[in-house]
């Protein structure tokens, strides 16, 4: 078994530090790598962590991250979708929040990176879709997919430790710190662009309040 820094790191996070990934993961703040939750569950769980703590743990970290993204589209509205979704994607979006919001929020959740995650979240609560209709079908869909990754640890777990200790050891210790300069800007960014938006309602406020 491999005793890189990296490896020793990930043993260590365990059950919650995969639900904190797992929050920042289905966050609109960037914190983490796309998937980030997905590698990291398949490792614990192909390194003879319990599944059936593990999985739930990711749903659960999941579910919050994804509610507090639904959570800033209810409250902001369509400008929030103007601030955090890419224009070229907008319109797209919006429609498919509108025409099919079952399906908006059940399978993006289900695809892997790069298929984005934020935009849909943050246009269903934008765009009026429910809490309860919301935590239903992403917390289903969250289950479904993190339930196939340790699936696929367990059945496959052996070769996913070989690839690690072999072929991707020499490379722990980067990818370490490639990490956590990750989780350093997301955070940065993050802070960034709320204070961004807050600065920006503050106007518009300040805007109407002089227009009356």
């Amino acid at each position: 078994m491999s005793r890189s820094p990296l490896s020793h790191w990930l043993r260590h996070l365990g059950a919650l530090g995969l639900f904190t990934v797992a929050v920042f993961d289905s966050s609109f703040v960037p914190v983490t790598l796309p998937g980030s939750t997905d590698l990291l569950l398949l490792w614990l769980v192909s390194h003879n962590g319990d599944a059936w703590v593990l999985v739930p743990s990711a749903v659960a970290g999941s579910i919050l991250g994804g509610y507090t993204t639904w959570q800033l589209g209810r409250k902001g509205g369509e400008a929030v979708l103007s601030s955090y979704v890419p224009k070229r994607m907008l319109g797209r979006v919006k429609r498919w929040v509108q025409d099919h919001p079952v399906l908006a929020i059940f399978v993006p959740p289900l695809m892997p990176p790069p298929v984005p995650l934020a935009p849909f979240l943050l246009a269903s609560g934008a765009l009026g879709v429910s809490r309860g209709r919301f935590l239903l079908v992403y917390g289903s869909a969250r289950s479904l997919r993190y339930a196939l990754v340790a699936w696929l640890g367990v059945v496959y777990g052996r070769s996913v430790a070989r690839l690690w200790s072999g072929t991707l050891q020499k490379w722990t210790t980067p990818l370490l710190w490639i990490f956590i300069a990750m989780m350093v800007a997301g955070v940065l960014f993050g802070i960034y662009k709320v204070h961004k938006q807050r600065k920006s309602e503050a106007v518009s406020k300040h805007l109407k309040a002089t227009a009356t």
